[in-house]
């Protein structure tokens, strides 16, 4: 199937060719027609699946000759749970805004930064991205309405609920008009997405893409026996042996991340920490720096790489184990990502290798390991 098939406009066509977008993911022939359509849609799939541009391209169309005019009362309304995730979702409909013949204004909003600029921004915004601590600020301070919303999207929605967003996210469904289209995507469908689809959600069209088992399989997974104490030096080791130019580091706490990074810096390589109590502008430098090659190793904890989508990145290793095998799931994810393969390398100590194989077995895959007493580990 291609894009052409999907009854998109010549200008959304042209700016997919132009972005080397070659044919639409599972989620996108899915979910493409029935936004067009103005249907609800419940949509469960893996981050990496391409689920955002499924609904920015049906949504930007859907806007052609129907854009807000009221000031500062906006057309969608984009709830996300993080703001490195509100930044990608806002640039990929800015990207493919820019090709259209109407234009539509698209703005990110999110915590951690000063709220003036962002109240000044929201004039003639027809997208809004937000968080929803910081959305429910700029509705109490009338910079933003949101009595005229005609689509609504949850992104991450069971990510959202996980992180305790129950009451703000009631208060935001209490200040919608009730007439709208909604949006619900989720990378799992536990009970509270379930409760939000049935308030939420009038006989939606339903897309589950059972992605997890194929990105699985585009990943390399490989594990090392080691100590707590060697598991600096064995990460050193990796790095150097193999060249690794672009790796994502997993750490289970702030400290953790930024320790790893320090000792990471002190033995040569570029390297650098993004983490919750980061300020946004050292996250948002972070991750750029990543991306463009000009620091090799990022180290992040779960909650902020929620936000980090690199297409094509080589290398995942798990310093430290996730508490859940879904997170693991998760983490792994970030590598293997559209339909191109990676690798992802998990460092075990003693104490984790009870938890390491109630993930394996979780995961209906089985990891080979390696013993690191056999590497020489000395200089690193």
């Amino acid at each position: 199937m291609s894009f052409t098939s999907l009854g998109l406009s010549p200008a959304l066509l042209k700016a997919l060719a132009d972005q080397n977008y070659s044919q639409p993911y599972s989620i996108q022939q899915e979910a493409i027609p029935a936004i067009l359509k103005k249907r609800d849609v419940l949509g469960i799939a893996q981050t990496g699946s391409g689920k955002t541009a499924g609904y920015v391209l049906p949504i930007l169309m859907n806007l052609q000759g129907k854009l807000q005019t009221k000031n500062r009362h906006v057309n969608v309304l984009v709830v996300v749970p993080t703001r490195e995730l509100a930044i990608q979702v806002s640039e990929v409909f800015i990207t493919f805004g820019a090709a259209l013949p109407e234009r539509v204004k698209t703005l990110a909003v999110f915590g951690g930064v000063s709220i003036n600029p962002q109240m000044m921004a929201l004039q003639g915004v027809n997208v809004l991205v937000a968080t929803p601590g910081r959305l429910l600020e700029l509705v109490e301070s009338k910079a933003v309405h949101l009595s005229e919303i005609e689509t609504l999207v949850l992104d991450e929605a069971d990510k959202m609920l996980n992180m305790g967003f129950r009451e703000e996210m009631s208060l935001i469904f209490k200040l919608l008009p009730k007439k709208r289209q909604n949006l619900l995507f989720s990378a799992t469908l536990n009970d509270d997405v379930t409760r939000i689809n049935q308030i939420l959600l009038q006989n939606p069209v339903v897309i589950k893409i059972d992605s997890e088992e194929n990105t699985l399989d585009l990943i390399s997974q490989l594990g090392y026996f080691v100590s707590e104490e060697k598991k600096g030096p064995l990460l050193r080791y990796l790095i150097k042996t193999n060249d690794m130019k672009q790796v994502l580091v997993f750490a289970s706490s702030v400290y953790k991340a930024d320790n790893i990074s320090d000792k990471l810096r002190k033995n040569g390589v570029k390297a650098t920490a993004i983490h919750s109590k980061k300020s946004q502008g050292a996250r948002t430098e972070a991750l750029n720096k990543f991306k463009s090659g000009e620091i090799c190793v990022l180290v992040a904890t779960d909650l902020i790489s929620r936000g980090i989508d690199i297409q094509f990145l080589p290398y995942v290793i798990n310093y430290e184990l996730p508490r859940s095998p879904k997170d693991y799931i998760h983490r792994i994810g970030r590598t293997g990502r559209a339909e191109s393969p990676g690798e992802a390398i998990s460092l075990i100590s003693p104490e984790e290798q009870h938890h390491f194989r109630v993930i394996q077995k979780k995961m209906g895959k089985w990891v080979t390991m390696i013993d690191s007493d056999n590497l020489d580990l000395q200089g690193f």
